[in-house]
Order: structure tokens, then C-alpha cells, then sequence
């Protein structure tokens, strides 16, 4: 299919002049239309205090007639003035044509009958996250799992408590399943993170997501007995203050990791609710009166917290803000679940008061939600500034590029194993759940392959060579890139607890080391071209096997090419030549039209470098 012909607006800078204007501020958004289009009038329909305005555009002298982006002198472009109305302005564009019906322009794309208003463009004018989440590169480290500091000296059962199952960390099998798999401890500690900071760094990652640090009776600590101290076995508080401290120098940052829906059974808020009926802390619970509670998945050792009750307010937002000294914002574990039981519905209104919390403590700090499906109604609300996109990023990937002979049993919580599915499907789903958020909620949301709580992405893909159109995806697209650690050298697992494995320092037949050069490599070009960080996004061409986007911003345009497997010559009608900036010949326009290799499994990345004919590029 063919895109490059369709109108195009997104919530970039290139077609939006403030991204983060105050309520009631004006702003100027403008639409591409190219000539194949037969556009001959546009209208911005606003939406104002709940009814729908429109308002005339007027087509843009300046950028009509040049190669915005390096291509396009045929284009026409529109602009018109949006007000921001409220907070959350929804906007879209009426496309009259000299010959058919008028057409809608959302941000779903461009469709020729009505469509509810939940894909319209957005305004917000919320205070924005901070600057620096446009830039990050976020490394995932589960801390029982990454290394163990040489000064901890070999594990040690006789000083382990007697929860724990002590493992050997290069010969004991990671117990993916069954009442053990919580149990194993391998001894990884934060110094041991701070002893492998090069390795991260030379990665090309600048954030470290540190999964959960406070004692627990659990390797993964989710079941946390207190928030107020570090777990001993990590190092206690004075091992956290070190890692943050070596990473602040380094100029990289630290995100802690939060359940504001529930905690462990052991914790002393829920004992003291569990004692005594008339404790201030049993109203922080959901209590039957037989005793009985509300838990996290009928699991009784994770109590669900009650936002009811004023005190789970004070004590949380108290725990959230304390740590903030050493951390740089929080990712939320489930926080598609805070706050919502039965009829109580208040999850955009506990966002939006955490995010007021960590905001008033540090300023630059972040805040984002964990969602593993539908995420789009709880952001763009004053709260959670992005999300971890499984559903708009994470399963279509896996459905384009899962291996021939996978048989995983489920596919992120839904029965029947991963399916499979062309790369028309894949960018149908990809648009879909883009389009039911603002521009900024997606490009400050993690964008990732896997994680400590799903199969691997190499077991998924099964060749290096299909993790590698992942990979090239996860980079070139736009969102905030994250890494599950172990995932640069291609780790496997067949669900989340067998993918903490213990990473593979001492283990050099367990590292694919070109896949690792690889990550470099590619994490190196989003870092050093603008476009791939700040640029907006247009679809151009989906097929079976490839899908080809472009990355533009008003100076420059970065053309994109996935292959999952060899298909025909893409021929796109571009009349722009194209640079190799990745696993890519430089390529000439013919007759108006590139010509891309079909050949594949690949990931191909291009620089347009101005159109064939007249007109320049403009700022």
C-alpha cells in the first residue's frame, strides 16, 4: 500500500508551532497535502468547550513550492490557527476535493466517511515532561539478575534469609515456573551495577530503570515489606546513594520503580491493618469483615491499596517524593490498576496528584505508567507523562517478526501463542493506539522489545537477524527507547521469570557480540541525527514483509526501510535521492521514483537529500 500520496499532519514541530502551550494561547498547525491529492479547500474543525468550530486555512507561501524536508516541491502546504481552548483541545482537518466526497484528516490518517472523535489531534496544555525524556535511552537492569559486586564476595547461604533459595550464578538454571521461581537468589547488588556502568554507557544508554530495591520476601521484590529503607542484600541505602551518585557523574540518570497499587503482605502498613481492626492503616486496605482482603490477582501476599482512604494519599505521595534525592522520576508498576476496584474509578486523578507530588520535590523528574494493553485512556489526564507501549509497539513487532517454529503458550496475557501477522496489520495496530493520544504522550513513552516481564525478543524472533529489524524499529521510531538488560546480547526466555537470567558476564558463549556492536551502532545513529529523536513520523509504504516510514523535521528527512523477509523492489514515487546512513547504498530517483532492495530480513536507513528538481528546503 502506498501512503506517500495522502495528506499528512502530526504533532511534531514541523507541523505544530508550540507543542506545550498555555490554556488559551494560539497556535499554528499546518497540513501537507500533495498535489495527487486534489485538494482544494481546507477547513480545521476545533473542538471548544465540547462543540465542534471550524475555522478556514490558508495555504502557506513560504513552505509551498520547496522541498521541506528534502522532498515534496509539489506539496501544498495549509496553516491555520488553533486556539487552546481547554486543556486537552481535539483538532482535526476537513479536506474538500475539486471531484469526490470531502475527507477527514485525524490522527488516525485520512478516511472519507465520519469517525468519532477519540482520534482527533490533540493540544495539551498540561505542564509538559521534562526536556530531557526526548533524548533517553533507557537501560532496564533487574537488580538479583545483573552483577554482584566483587566486594560481596561468593553468596554466602548462611547470611541469606530463609526465604531464599541460593543459586550459583553461571550454573544454575533459572526456574521459570512454579512456587520457586520468587524464591532463587542469585546475590546481584547495586555496587555490582555501579562496577558495570561502562558497559551501559558504551551501549549508548543514558537512563537506567532500576526495578524494585526495597526488602521484600522475593527476588523480584514487588512484595515490598517496607518503602522506607533499601533492601540490606542490595546494599542498603548507602549502595543506592552510590549508584545514583557514580550515574549523576556519568550525566546519566536513575528511575526508580513504584507499586502504588499494591504492596507486600509483609509490609508494615498492611500487618498493622491485619492487627488491629481500629489501626488508621486498615483503611488503607480493602477488609471484608471476615478478615478477608482485596489482592493484586486473587494473590494474597500483594494486598491492593485502597486510594479511598486518605492515608494511602499521604503515605504514598510521602514514600514517592522521599526518594527523589537519589532518583530521577519513577516508572508506576500497574498503573492501569491504581485506584480502580469495583465502582471506584479514580486512576487519572491519583496520576495527575503523584505527578503534582514528584513535580513538587524535583521538578525534572518523570513519571510513567506501566500499561501492557489498552493505555490510551489514562494519559493525556495531568498525570502519567507516557506509558510502557506494549499494545502500540510491542506486540504488532512481535506478530511481524516472530520466528517460524515459535511456540510460546500466550502472547503477553492473551491465549493461543503470538500470532502472525503482515506489516499492513502491524502498522494498522501501530496508528491505531498512536491516534487515541496526544503527540506527546507517544514520544515520551518506552518503546520496547521486551522486558523482565515478558518472553525475550530473541526467543520471539528466534535469528539475530529478525531481533535486528526489532531493534532497528525500537530506534527509528518515535517514543523513548528501552532495553531489557541482556537483551543487547540476545538472551532468551519463554516468559517473564525465565527472562531474568543472570547476565552473562563470565559466560562469553551466552553473548552474541555482533548483535551487540549492532545495538551500538544503532543507538549511536538516533543520538546523532535530530530527525530520529524530534522528528515527525509519515507512513509511506506497507506490505506483506516491509514496512518504509519517513522520520522529517523542516531542515531535514530520514527515510526508513524494514524488511522482515525478501519481497519484491519497493518502488516509492519520491523524486528525492537518498543517502545510505545505515546498511544502505545511496540511491537515485528515476523517472520520479526510488527504487529500495526488497532483500531481507534487514533494517535500512537513508538521509533524503533534496528533490530532483526546483525549490530548497526551508527552516
Amino acid at each position: 500500500m502506498q501512503l506517500l500520496h495522502l495528506p499528512h499532519h502530526d504533532g511534531s514541530s514541523l507541523y505544530v508551532s508550540d507543542a506545550a502551550p498555555a490554556l488559551g494561547r494560539t497556535v499554528t498547525v499546518r497540513v501537507r497535502v500533495p498535489a495527487a491529492a486534489d485538494v482544494t479547500m481546507v477547513h480545521v474543525r476545533v473542538v471548544v468547550n465540547g462543540e465542534p468550530v471550524f475555522h478556514p486555512a490558508a495555504v502557506d507561501p513560504e513552505r509551498t513550492g520547496s522541498t521541506v524536508g528534502g522532498y515534496g516541491a509539489d506539496d501544498t502546504w495549509w496553516q491555520v490557527e488553533v486556539t487552546a481552548h481547554n486543556p486537552v483541545t481535539g483538532y482535526r482537518f476537513y479536506l474538500e476535493r475539486a471531484t469526490g466526497a470531502p475527507l477527514w484528516l485525524t490522527a488516525a490518517g485520512v478516511v472519507d466517511h465520519d469517525v468519532p472523535d477519540r482520534t482527533d489531534f490533540r493540544l495539551v496544555t498540561y505542564a509538559p515532561p521534562p526536556a530531557w525524556m526526548a533524548d533517553a535511552v533507557v537501560y532496564e537492569v533487574f537488580p538479583d539478575r545483573f552483577a554482584r559486586s566483587a566486594a560481596a564476595g561468593p553468596l554466602d547461604p548462611a547470611t541469606l534469609p530463609d526465604w531464599a533459595i541460593p543459586c550459583d550464578w553461571d550454573t544454575d538454571a533459572v526456574i521459570y515456573q512454579g512456587p520457586q521461581t520468587p524464591l532463587q537468589f542469585f546475590g546481584g547488588d547495586l555496587d555490582g551495577i555501579v562496577e558495570h556502568l561502562d558497559h551501559i554507557q558504551a551501549l549508548g544508554a543514558n537512563t537506567i530503570y532500576l526495578r524494585p530495591v526495597f526488602p521484600a520476601r522475593s527476588n523480584h521484590r514487588y512484595n515490598a515489606t517496607s518503602f522506607d529503607r533499601v533492601d540490606p542484600l542490595v546494599g542498603g541505602d548507602p549502595a543506592l546513594r552510590r549508584l545514583a551518585d557514580a550515574l549523576h557523574a556519568r550525566g546519566m540518570r536513575l528511575i526508580g520503580d513504584i507499586t502504588t497499587n499494591h504492596c507486600g503482605d509483609g509490609h508494615e502498613w498492611f500487618q498493622a491493618a491485619q492487627a488491629d481492626p481500629d489501626a488508621p492503616e486498615r483503611s488503607m486496605f480493602y477488609f471484608d469483615a471476615d478478615g478477608g482482603y482485596e489482592a493484586w490477582y486473587g494473590v494474597p501476599s500483594l494486598p491492593k491499596l485502597n486510594w479511598g482512604s486518605p492515608l494511602v494519599h499521604e503515605r504514598v505521595g510521602a514514600v514517592m517524593r522521599r526518594w527523589l534525592d537519589v532518583y530521577d522520576g519513577w516508572r508506576v508498576d500497574v498503573a492501569n490498576m491504581t485506584g480502580r476496584f469495583g465502582a471506584q474509578e479514580d486512576t487519572l486523578a491519583i496520576g495527575a496528584s503523584l505527578r503534582r507530588e514528584v513535580v513538587a520535590r524535583a521538578p525534572e523528574a518523570m513519571l510513567i505508567a506501566e500499561h501492557t494493553h489498552d493505555f490510551t485512556g489514562d494519559l493525556d489526564a495531568d498525570g502519567w507523562q507516557g506509558t510502557m507501549n506494549h499494545a502500540g509497539f510491542t506486540r504488532p513487532v512481535w506478530t511481524w517478526l516472530r520466528g517460524d517454529g515459535l511456540d510460546l503458550p500466550d502472547f503477553i496475557g492473551v491465549p493461543g501463542g503470538v500470532p502472525r501477522r503482515d506489516g499492513e496489520s502491524v502498522v494498522r495496530t501501530m496508528r491505531a493506539f498512536a491516534a487515541q493520544v496526544s503527540w506527546r504522550s507517544l514520544v515520551h513513552s518506552w518503546q520496547l522489545l521486551d522486558s523482565y516481564d515478558v518472553p525475550r525478543f530473541r526467543t520471539v524472533t528466534g535469528s539475530r537477524e529478525r531481533h535486528l529489524v526489532g531493534l532497528g524499529l525500537q530506534v527509528t521510531l518515535p517514543g523513548t527507547p528501552m532495553v531489557c538488560g541482556g537483551a543487547e546480547w540476545g538472551l532468551t526466555g519463554r516468559n517473564g521469570e525465565h527472562a531474568r537470567t543472570p547476565m552473562p558476564w563470565q559466560r562469553p558463549e551466552d553473548r552474541d557480540d555482533v548483535l551487540f556492536k549492532s545495538y551500538q551502532d544503532l543507538i549511536r545513529l538516533r543520538a546523532t541525527e535530530p530527525a530520529l529523536r524530534d522528528g515527525g513520523l509519515r507512513w509511506l509504504h506497507t506490505g506483506a514483509d516491509a514496512i518504509v516510514f519517513v522520520r522529517e523535521t523542516a531542515t531535514e528527512s530520514l527515510l526508513v526501510a524494514a524488511v522482515r523477509s525478501t519481497t519484491g523492489a519497493i518502488e516509492l514515487p519520491l523524486d528525492a535521492p537518498l543517502t545510505g546512513l545505515h546498511d544502505a547504498v545511496d540511491v537515485s530517483p528515476v523517472d520520479g521514483t526510488v527504487t529500495l532492495p526488497g532483500d531481507g530480513p534487514a533494517l535500512r536507513v537513508w538521509r533524503l537529500r533534496g528533490a530532483a528538481g526546483t525549490g530548497q528546503a526551508v527552516g
